[in-house]
This record gives structure tokens, sequence and C-alpha cells, in this order.
């Protein structure tokens, strides 16, 4: 009798299949859409919701910064925050640069930065994550964990948010509990895992930034770390804080004599170093 009811009590094999919290292998499961779109409809094709999953950390593995990582994302984060979403950007390693944002469609009125040393910043990102007041959440946990990234993925999970980390890809051989990690590698975006489907073999090549764009760059500019160019499509959204400082003091400065110049250029960099 308690045999009976154990079994009348057990799940099916078709409602695991169906919940996806069984993995069938050897065929491609079915997709069930559902994703946030990702504004590009290849990357949309490859992903197995048909786009960015909802509630959830998506891990975006990086050789360098300014690889196209910000252009992959804009698209979403412009719709977002045109329907009147909050989009957070987490202790970013560079500022913002507010024009090339709102060039990309950002409604700049939902866009939250949050400042904070690296001691604070994976909390900060875990809390905006969880509070359900934001859409999506962006941040740069460098010295996070196999536990803090956990947080992470139930934090954005509660707080029904996407949740995007910008991490170094020496991390891609360590296991994520991330639902999707993206890699770039020559070039083009390589699905290294995704939930609810297999990896894909095709990869996704980055948009390189086009000649009009390109020209809104006043040059290209190396990290905080002095080893990689900024690329194009990252250069356009951020300035590294020593430039920002140089270019408040260049519109603020008076053209009479150098010397004018000197005091508000001291005055505004101050701090930004």
């Amino acid at each position: 009798m308690d045999v009976a009811k154990a079994t009348a009590a057990a799940p099916s094999l078709d409602a695991l299949l169906s919940a996806q919290t069984v993995w069938r292998g050897g065929r491609a499961p079915a997709t069930t859409a559902g994703g946030e779109p990702t504004g590009h409809a290849a990357l949309d094709a490859l992903l197995p919701q048909g786009g960015w999953p909802r509630r959830a950390l998506t891990e975006l593995l990086l050789p360098a910064d300014g690889v196209g990582e910000l252009s992959l994302l804009l698209p979403t984060l412009a719709r977002m925050t045109q329907a009147g979403m909050v989009v957070a950007v987490v202790a970013p390693p560079y500022l913002p640069y507010a024009p090339a944002w709102q060039s990309a469609g950002v409604d700049l009125r939902r866009l939250e930065i949050i400042e904070a040393d690296a001691r604070n910043a994976l909390w900060a990102f875990e809390q905006c994550l969880r509070s359900a007041a934001c859409g999506a959440v962006l941040g740069w946990p460098l010295h996070a964990d196999a536990q803090a990234l956990r947080r992470l993925q139930v934090a954005a999970d509660s707080g029904d948010c996407l949740g995007f980390a910008f991490r170094d890809r020496r991390h891609a051989a360590n296991p994520s509990p991330a639902a999707l990690r993206l890699e770039h590698v020559d070039g083009a975006w390589h699905v290294r895992k995704c939930r609810g489907g297999n990896v894909p073999a095709r990869a996704f090549p980055t948009a390189f930034v086009g000649a009009a764009s390109a020209s809104s760059l006043s040059s290209q500019r190396k990290n905080n770390a002095g080893s990689a160019l900024v690329g194009a499509a990252s250069a356009a959204s951020f300035l590294s804080r020593k430039e920002f400082g140089q270019k408040l003091a260049a519109e603020a400065a008076p053209t009479k004599s150098a010397a004018a110049k000197a005091v508000p250029a001291k005055v505004a960099l101050a701090g930004l170093r």
C-alpha cells in the first residue's frame, strides 16, 4: 500500500522533461520561447529560450575590456528603459559616457549607476538583483567564487531580473551556476552553457561598430591595468576616470590663458583618478 502511494505521488517522466529538470542526452530538447530578446536575431536563434534567460544570471567571459560586450547588451537595455524599467550598472570599471548610451536608445532617466568599492560591489550587485526594482543589472564580480555566483543566480530569480556578470575568460574552465555563459573568442561569442538546451556548435560573430559610430570616438584607450585597448563598442560607452576628469576640465576651463585653465583642471580631476 505504501509502495502504491509513493508511486502515485512520484512525478511522471514526461512532467520532469517538460519542466526541464532532467536533461535527455543524445537529442536536442524542444526549445521553449520566453527569453528576453537580445536584439540580435542570429543570437536569439542560437539560444534555447530565444533570448536572454529571464530571472537568471548570464555570464560574459572576456579576453579583455572592449570586445563588444556593451554593444551586445545595448539593444536589450534600450528596450527595457524605454518601457520604464530600471537598469542598474554596479561599480563599472569605467565611467559611463552618457551621450553614447543615449544615442543607443537608452533612456538615461531609467539608468542607475551604483558606485561601490571592490569589497562592497558584490553585495551591491546581489541587492540590486534581489530588489525586484530593476529590469536588468550589470556587474563586474572580479573575485566571485562559485558560492557568490550562486547567490547572484538566486537573487536574479527572486527579483525577476536579468543579471549580467562580466568576468575574465580564465574562469571559463570553472563550473558556474549561471543559466547562460558566453565566451568571446576570436571575434565571436561562443555559448559555453545554456539552460534548457544543448550547447550550440555555431558561434555568434561580433558586430563591429560602423564608421558612423567609430567617428564618435576620441581615441582608443587602455584599461586600468594598461594591458588591453578598449575596443570601439565599449570605448564609445565608457571613459576611464582620468579621461572623464580631463573631459570635465576641458569643458569647464576658460579660454583666457593657460594659467587660468590649470585651476579647473585640478578641481575636475580630484577624486577621479
